[in-house]
């Protein structure tokens, strides 16, 4: 029988065995990263977790110095940290990143002590790549929406400004007295104007404050039918192969911003293949669970049906892709692009509550995908388009209520033109004393307006009392949306700012001669 020394002896023998064995395997079996390196930091050993996240064997890292290994920037603050654990002998915590085998920077949390007995650096480091990855997800899409709330303001502004420059012009062409080139004048300002209100619907994409017009939309269908224009656009050297899923879910969406942002991605990757290439449109159903939309913000977790355009271009350098949805942002020549295709693109997904990602590979070509959200089950579908009506009046009454003094104007001129009477408030509540007095056929408001009450509540407001009053809306900058929900109120029409003298009047009709 052993003796009691000898006995505790061999406990102890067992137990720092036992230990030593859990240790390796912790040491083999960690998903985070372990080094043991000496106080000149070369490195002692090495986990074989080393592989799957810097891509180096822990053979090719031992006995070398860590120096190579780390991020050039982060080099002198790793330094620091050896030595103040040296100093303190305490525990460190500091993020720095390593150099992955392809070339990347991968970024780790470590955790670090110091070992006086066996003058050791022992360090745990953790992969925050998905981390920072959603960290700068996040600032992105802070940055952008400041910028976009900055851009919707001034385009609410402009397209005041733009209305009166366009209603004038109207009014000039009904002028007989004009000269054949007089007409061509106020025609070539016109079309200016137009434009001008174009650019203005781009930066209303990107600033997420469009007025959108949502209907059912079957994918596969919209896809075929554009498909003819875009090879037109493309030219014979880029083919385009359509891969569509037969099952695909329909999508609640505006069909004509879906047309654009289709073309705008078409077209992109048209410039990224000048000697030629193939262009891929893919659709299919996809479920976004609760862990991918936890990874993205603004994205709810359901059903949506993604629409993806693939090239065979030169692809995009990381330097850019951090920029490509930035209003203004463009690698083209002066004068050869705006910069607001892609932000228009953003934009009119993330207004739809869908998801946008971009997968691009130097040399190789780059993938869009757009995450559209599935229309809800047993929503009627939309008429397919407006009738394009002939420009025609009425002699009903319509109070026009419009803060902006030069539009109230130009708007009342164009009223009367078209044979209707004319009554004008600069307010809300300047408005309510009109219909309180007069016999009003129909509101045309503003929705942005001072005084406390804007026009969606003017409108709600006076149906109440006067429920036969129809109702029509306009807006350069619709930052109060319907309800609270995007969409137009039953039997309230909307109508985008800036505007001519026939959709006006198109528009007025179809309003009034519907059905109370």
């Amino acid at each position: 029988m052993a003796e009691p020394d000898e006995a505790a002896a061999g406990a102890s023998a067992f137990d720092r065995d036992a230990a030593n064995a859990i240790n390796q395997r912790i040491f083999e079996t960690s998903l985070d990263l372990i080094l043991v390196v000496d106080r000149r930091g070369t490195f002692i050993r090495v986990s074989p977790s080393a592989y799957k996240i810097i891509g180096y064997r822990p053979e090719e890292m031992v006995g070398r110095s860590a120096r190579p290994f780390l991020h050039p920037d982060d080099l002198d603050n790793t330094r620091e940290e050896m030595r103040r654990a040296r100093r303190g002998r305490e525990m460190r915590n500091f993020e720095c990143r390593y150099i992955h085998r392809d070339g990347h920077a991968v970024p780790l949390a470590w955790t670090g002590v110091w070992s006086e007995p066996e003058q050791q650096h022992f360090f745990i480091g953790r992969d925050i790549s998905e981390r920072k990855a959603a960290e700068e997800q996040l600032r992105r899409a802070q940055r952008m929406d400041a910028i976009g709330q900055l851009t919707g303001g001034m385009a609410h502004d402009f397209n005041n400004l733009l209305g009166v420059i366009v209603g004038n012009l109207d009014l000039l062409r009904l002028n007989g007295r004009l000269s054949a080139e007089d007409r061509e004048l106020v025609d070539e300002a016109a079309n200016a104007a137009m434009m001008g209100a174009d650019l203005i619907r781009r930066l209303l994409a990107f600033a997420r404050r469009q007025p959108l017009q949502p209907e059912r939309v079957a994918v596969n269908r919209l896809v075929g039918d554009i498909a003819g224009l875009l090879g037109r656009t493309l030219g014979e050297n880029i083919p385009i192969s359509l891969n569509l899923d037969d099952e695909v879910w329909d999508v609640l969406v505006d069909p004509a911003q879906l047309e654009a942002s289709l073309v705008n991605l078409a077209t992109n990757a048209r410039d990224a293949m000048p000697q030629g290439g193939r262009l891929i449109i893919t659709t299919g159903n996809r479920r976004l669970d609760e862990e991918y939309a936890a990874a993205h913000a603004e994205l709810a977790p359901g059903d949506y049906v993604m629409l993806e355009v693939s090239d065979s271009g030169g692809g995009i350098p990381p330097e850019v892709m951090a920029h490509i949805f930035e209003p203004f942002f463009t690698t083209k020549e002066p004068g050869k692009g705006t910069g607001l295709g892609l932000s228009m693109v953003f934009g009119f997904v993330k207004q739809s509550g869908g998801h946008i990602n971009v997968y691009s590979e130097p040399g190789v070509g780059t993938t869009f995908r757009l995450y559209l959200p599935r229309d809800p089950a047993g929503r009627a579908a939309a008429a397919a388009s407006e009738p394009a009506a002939a420009t025609a009046g009425g002699d009903e009454t319509v109070l026009v209520v419009e803060d902006n003094e030069a539009v109230r104007r130009i708007v009342m001129r164009q009223l009367a033109s078209l044979g209707y009477r004319v009554a004008a408030a600069g307010s809300a509540a300047e408005a309510l004393e009109v219909l309180a007095r007069e016999r009003i056929t129909l509101l045309f408001s503003d929705i942005v307006m001072p005084g406390g009450m804007s026009g969606i509540e003017l409108a709600e407001a006076a149906r109440a009392r006067w429920p036969g009053l129809r109702v029509l809306l306009t807006s350069g900058f619709p930052e109060a949306r319907l309800r609270g929900t995007g969409y137009p109120a039953d039997g309230v029409r909307l109508l985008s700012k800036p505007y001519g003298r026939e959709q006006l009047a198109r528009t007025l009709r179809e309003v009034l001669d519907r059905p109370a």
